[in-house]
């Protein structure tokens, strides 16, 4: 990671930049792995005296940012701006700025705003630690990050160049993580990183994965669900779907972004797959689990994506069914590979193919929801929806904030973090609708 003078350590941030007893508000952007690092900042900033609030009371604001693609960029910018507004306004004392963002382009947002003051950049990992009990999530659910960057080095992603080196946590550490957020009830742990599906091979020479899930299976009591997301595909072994398969508690869910599934596409993104590798895998996915969910994301308009490799790719969605499908416009990001390939596809093109992907993935998720009509679920009760007994949930099917939900009707009061068994009577293109048995 580059380091000068505009790009502060933590240490210098929670040192220098805030005074003990101010109020602070973070503010996160991005993913799930961004709610880690926000815990953690939060939890520093809580050891060190200071009071978190929200952002209407708050003396100074952090902005945990993304850098992802274009649009998580935009986002990022016009949230900085907006705080450094409310400084001006005297609304706020201080604006920080931390994460993806701020470790890449911290020269840039130094030059063009002069307000910030502080850029802090991403938070490094440390293998052997165990995150403090502050989490941004409700009661009942939780994060656990078990690596961070990326072991493969996909030609379109920039990920590898903000976060430095793959690093895993050790299993202890882990174990002992979990062990904790059972012991404090929490119902629903999800396994994160950008490769979770690499664990271990920086610290163990070999994917481990599988063997991490083994040990936290053991020391689980109250957590009922793990939840893998994020799955790298050519790094998921027969051993990882076995325990998938075979162990209770792990949800028959797994997120395992494709990208694309035409063979010159994949050679030149670096996936590390081939279109026969990706095939096999999915079937095996469904022989082990035929009652899964496979999530999976693709990438359209990457350079020298043509019609017949979009077709391809077209034709790949209507045969394997996905129960979830994200999709994203390649973002021509400076410092990777693909940033210099021929054949840049005009982003017309590549709206047009997003949308067509993404019109026939609901007509599949609309059939795909309907199939649940008369069945009966397990469902994690999240939030109360109203006072006319209606609950929000969802199945081991759905990851939080990013899939869908079940409405719950119940004659009974539930609360966050009940299990329930919901008879399904309505299905919308990506929510549910039941009664509680």
């Amino acid at each position: 990671m580059t380091k000068d003078k505009n790009l502060k350590t933590t240490s210098d941030f929670y040192k220098e930049r805030v005074s003990t007893g101010q109020k602070v508000s973070m503010i996160n952007l991005g993913c799930a792995r961004n709610t880690v690092d926000s815990q953690t900042i939060v939890s520093n900033l809580k050891r060190k005296g200071h009071l978190i609030s929200d952002l209407e009371n708050a003396d100074v604001a952090i902005v945990n940012t993304c850098a992802f693609i274009d649009e998580a960029k935009k986002e990022s910018i016009d949230m900085i701006a907006d705080l450094l507004e409310l400084k001006k306004e005297g609304k706020l004392k201080k604006v920080i700025v931390a994460g993806c963002l701020a470790q890449r382009y911290h020269k840039e947002l130094a030059k063009e705003f002069d307000g910030i003051d502080a850029i802090i950049g991403a938070q490094k990992l440390d293998k052997n630690a165990i995150p403090s009990n502050t989490y941004l999530t409700p009661k009942h659910y939780a994060y656990v990050k078990i690596s961070e960057s990326c072991y493969n080095r996909c030609s379109f992603c920039i990920i590898p160049k903000i976060k430095g080196k793959f690093t895993s946590r050790t299993i202890e550490s882990v174990v002992d993580e979990v062990r904790q957020l059972d012991e404090q009830g929490v119902k629903e742990i999800n396994i994160i990183g950008q490769d979770i599906t690499a664990y271990g091979m920086d610290l163990y020479h070999e994917l481990s994965l599988a063997r991490l899930l083994k040990e936290i299976v053991k020391v689980t009591q109250n957590i009922q669900w793990i939840r893998l997301l994020y799955a790298f595909p050519a790094h998921v072994t027969d051993e990882l779907i076995d325990v998938m398969a075979s162990e209770e508690k792990i949800c028959k869910y797994i997120d395992v972004p494709l990208q694309h599934i035409s063979d010159n596409l994949l050679l030149s993104m670096n996936r590390n797959i081939t279109k026969q590798g990706t095939f096999d895998l999915m079937d095996k996915f469904r022989a082990k689990m035929p009652q899964g969910s496979l999530r999976t994301t693709f990438i359209v308009g990457m350079p020298g994506e043509t019609e017949e490799n979009f077709t391809e790719l077209i034709q790949f969605v209507k045969d394997y069914r996905f129960e979830k499908v994200g999709t994203f416009l390649y973002s021509r990001e400076e410092g990777t590979v693909a940033y210099d390939m021929a054949d840049q596809v005009p982003d017309k093109i590549k709206r047009e193919r997003m949308k067509q992907v993404m019109q026939i993935q609901q007509d599949i998720s609309a059939e795909i929801q309907q199939s649940y009509i008369g069945r009966t679920l397990k469902v994690l009760i999240d939030e109360k929806q109203n006072e006319e007994g209606f609950y929000i949930g969802r199945s081991e099917y759905d990851a939080p904030e990013v899939d869908g939900i079940v409405y719950v009707g119940s004659d009974k009061v539930l609360k966050p973090g009940d299990f329930i068994d919901v008879k399904i009577s309505d299905a919308y293109e990506y929510d549910l609708v039941g009664e509680v048995v």
